[in-house]
């Protein structure tokens, strides 16, 4: 299975915001798209991902005085992504191994949709679910 065909099922909008948006305004997007990060965009692509986690540790260090900043400052700059062409097994380990929950995916330089460990756990169950009921029908007509 390969990430295009996640993409197919759960949809490629990508939620985004530019480096110089408070880390408030951040926080309103994710609870707005109920999602667990938000790729920060530029004209020039992607600048970099910030994170429930980004937020609860520079608020830990920092205080309230975090929602004013920009995200630019709490955001990982070293994005790990992927292609549509990638299988979910290898993104599997990628994201195991890394510790990272989420992933832009890009498609000929463009950002093309962003995939999460849910997703991906998601998967990967759906494609063993599948896997035994092959096994079962095939003993049953055995």
């Amino acid at each position: 299975m390969r990430i295009a065909d996640v993409l197919r099922h759960k949809g490629s909008m990508v939620v985004t915001v530019p480096p110089w948006t408070t880390v408030g305004e951040l926080v309103t997007e994710l609870a707005r798209h109920n999602v667990g990060a938000i790729v920060v965009l530029t004209p020039n692509g992607v600048e970099g991902i910030v994170s429930e986690r980004d937020v609860v540790r520079g608020l830990a260090a920092r205080g309230a005085e975090l929602l004013t900043s920009p995200v630019a400052e709490i955001m990982t700059t070293s994005v790990v992504t992927c292609s549509p062409t990638d299988t979910v097994e290898s993104l599997s380990v990628l994201m195991t191994e890394r510790r990272i929950r989420h992933v832009p995916v890009m498609s000929e330089g463009r950002l093309s949709g962003i995939v999460s460990i849910g997703d991906v756990v998601k998967q990967r169950i759906s494609q063993l679910q599948d896997d035994q009921d092959q096994l079962e029908r095939y003993i049953a007509q055995g």
